[in-house]
């Protein structure tokens, strides 16, 4: 059984099916499939298992080259199913740009072009006039484009695309069905829900940043909120103003972050007498409600959305007066070391892979290999790694995680105006391996 309706769910249930064609294979969902995190990111889908090649190497330097292969081997794996079941979901692979808008940005980023291809990725660095050939701002200094291991997707559609191929292959999903509480039944576990009862030999659960009975998950996961613009269909000239042929998925490197990139389309999208393709702008903000609450009215948040629309237009100025159509917000299952961590309960009847912190979408699938691995009791490379085995920090109970959170956000802001510069706070955090880079 299968609790969570989102990506490392629905992989979940299909790797469970494709493992053991004979295993009856449950989904229950406490709303409707990808209403989480799985469908209201900005479809930015990385080989990376650890949060960026850096936050990997500062833990796990030793584990790091496998898990560098198999993040890659894992897009492998998703791009075969989409193909073989005919997914429509926009996948692309045009590698992403980190974006420096100082000089001390760019400095940052050259070395991490050796870095990248001494673990089989291929990078190159692009100076003030390349990377204004390939997207033009005029903020840019340079940028770090990865063009391997950086893909991107619709995650909705991804989703969709799961959820038919799960039909296919026999699961059977039900969305409306909140878990309650389990507990042992036999030598399995029963699911109680809002609808009744289920028993199951095993069940992982996929559950986000939605609070469920496992103390060893509450105390590591924080739900922080997340908010993202979309614009309204540009123009031929717009799209002309921009560049960004290529298609790449956008980052700029400084702590409190945006990500963004073309969808629907894009510059191929937009014609000379007909508007087409998309912005998506997002970032910056990473908010956190006292007492974790994910809630339906934390998806809107007025101010969060000013920001981003002020920061749009700096970004790009060329793009004065357009609108945007779209906005949402979500919340981001967050953990302390920023990827996913696994466990078990009830005696190995129960296990979870939660935590990915925003980079979930490519992740998902392989969390949720892991997390079947440990749930089957298998030992194999994977479950034997520090990576598999350890969890994250827990954050400190209520009054306290939300002092702490509000600080370090302030003082990850403070670091950005400092140019970089971390400060006693944040290097005390690094030191504990807290991180809190991003």
């Amino acid at each position: 059984m299968v609790v969570g309706g989102g990506l490392t769910g629905l992989w979940a249930a299909v790797r469970a099916k494709e493992r053991d064609p004979g295993r009856e294979v449950v989904l229950i969902e406490r709303e409707s499939l990808a209403v989480g995190a799985s469908g209201r990111n900005g479809g930015f889908m990385s080989s990376s298992l650890v949060h960026g090649l850096g936050n990997g190497l500062a833990r796990f330097p030793d584990e790091v080259p496998l898990l560098e292969k198999l993040g890659l081997e894992n897009l492998a794996g998703i791009e075969r199913v989409i193909g073989e079941q005919g997914i429509d979901c926009d996948l692309r692979k045009p590698g992403a740009i980190e974006v420096a808008v100082t000089d001390a940005q760019v400095e940052e980023l050259r070395g991490g072009v050796e870095e990248l291809a001494e673990y089989g990725h291929e990078a190159v660095m692009l100076d003030t006039d390349q990377i204004r050939a390939e997207v033009n701002s005029p903020v840019y200094r340079g940028g770090l484009w990865q063009k391997t291991g950086e893909w991107s997707v619709d995650p909705v559609r991804l989703c969709d695309g799961l959820a038919a191929y799960a039909g296919r292959l026999g699961v059977r999903i039900h969305e409306s069905t909140p878990m309650v509480s389990f507990d042992k039944s036999g030598l399995g576990v029963e699911v109680r829900t809002a609808n009744g009862s289920i028993k199951a030999g095993r069940t992982l659960l996929a559950t986000s940043a939605f609070k469920v009975p496992v103390r060893q998950i509450r105390h590591r996961v924080i739900p922080v909120y997340d908010y993202v613009l979309v614009t309204e269909p540009l123009s031929r000239a717009h799209w002309d103003s921009l560049g960004w042929k290529n298609h790449q998925g956008m980052s700029d490197c400084s702590n409190q972050f945006h990500y963004y990139r073309p969808i629907d389309g894009g510059p191929d999208a937009a014609t000379e007498g007909q508007p087409g393709g998309r912005l998506l702008w997002g970032g910056y903000d990473a908010i956190y409600n006292f007492g974790g609450r994910v809630e339906d009215g934390a998806y809107q948040r007025d101010q969060s959305f000013a920001g981003l629309a002020q920061r749009f237009f700096t970004a790009f100025p060329q793009l004065e007066g357009i609108r945007f159509s779209h906005r949402w917000g979500g919340a981001i299952d967050t953990c302390s070391r920023f990827f996913a961590f696994y466990g078990t309960t009830l005696g190995g009847r129960v296990g979870w892979a939660v935590g990915h912190t925003g980079l979930g979408v490519g992740a998902s699938r392989f969390s949720a290999e892991v997390g079947l691995d440990l749930l089957d009791g298998a030992d194999n490379e994977i479950t034997r790694l520090r990576y598999t085995r350890t969890k994250p920090m827990p954050f400190p109970p209520e009054p306290l995680r939300y002092g702490v959170v509000q600080f370090t956000r302030n003082r990850l802001a403070a670091a950005d105006r400092k140019g970089g510069r971390r400060g006693l706070w944040l290097s005390t955090l690094d030191r504990l391996g807290l991180g809190f880079d991003s």
